[in-house]
């Protein structure tokens, strides 16, 4: 079965798609694994950046169905597998309704054995599309900013997490926080580090010693429909995802 990696905080802005793109590239370009990408954001920027387009065959239609059909996944010319984003996944709470709605993304993930690895993007909300990712989830990993919004952020969301560990998903592990855009010459960031460090203790996870620094690198890949790996190998983001990626897959694996 494929192991499923959700990249997720309810704060946007800190470098979600960008982390969930460079996990799935680095993991199929460097280790020669078999990725698809899945965009459970309403905004479509996993989409976009991995040069995927809209569809009929979607992430909504996945959840609806409790089912995934591979052999829609989009290949993109980038060599991507992707199951794209629609802006219908905004009205998905009144669509999912019925009772086990938490575990459709489960029982649609279940038996994948046609890719090693799925990299889920998420929207920057806590609603039941977070749920059925973390229902479905073996790894989790957290983008955040040292600032004051992505420290609430992740306090809520590690009530949310709690919760699925407890109800739908125990063997779910938080892998850890990686901190975004960051400028370890500001004060405020120095110091907002060490309450990040001192929250991600209480959810039983950590805060990566790879920082991703802040790259014009990252918005021009994302502008040319590449990952940051292909577009600019020489960047500093580039450099830092690359470091960043050797410490989770030792997690992976451990």
């Amino acid at each position: 079965m494929a192991k499923v990696i959700t990249v997720i905080n309810q704060k946007g802005g800190v470098g979600k798609t960008t982390t969930a793109h460079a996990i799935g590239a680095w993991l199929q370009t460097k280790q020669n694994k078999k990725v698809l990408f899945l965009d459970l954001d309403q905004q479509g920027n996993l989409t976009y950046a991995t040069g995927a387009s809209n569809s009929d065959y979607n992430t909504l239609e996945v959840l609806i169905a409790g089912r995934l059909q591979a052999d829609k996944a989009q290949l993109t010319a980038s060599g991507f597998s992707v199951i794209p984003s629609t802006p219908s996944l905004a009205n998905v709470d009144a669509v999912l309704s019925q009772t086990g709605k938490e575990y459709r993304l489960k029982e649609a993930l279940t038996d994948l054995n046609s890719y090693d690895f799925v990299v889920m993007d998420t929207p920057p909300s806590l609603n039941i599309i977070t749920i059925n990712a973390l229902t479905a989830s073996d790894y989790a990993v957290i983008p955040a900013q040292a600032d004051i919004f992505s420290l609430q952020g992740i306090t809520q969301l590690g009530q949310t997490i709690e919760a699925v560990k407890r109800y739908t998903n125990k063997d779910l592990k938080v892998l850890g926080i990686v901190l975004t855009k960051h400028n370890t010459r500001s004060i405020l960031s120095r110091d907002l580090q060490q309450v990040i460090t001192d929250t991600a203790i209480q959810l039983h996870t950590k805060v990566y010693t790879q920082h991703i620094r802040e790259a014009v690198a990252v918005r021009e890949a994302q502008a040319m429909k590449k990952d940051v790996f292909s577009y600019d190998p020489k960047s500093n983001a580039t450099q830092d995802y690359d470091a960043l990626m050797l410490e989770i897959w030792k997690d992976i694996n451990a």
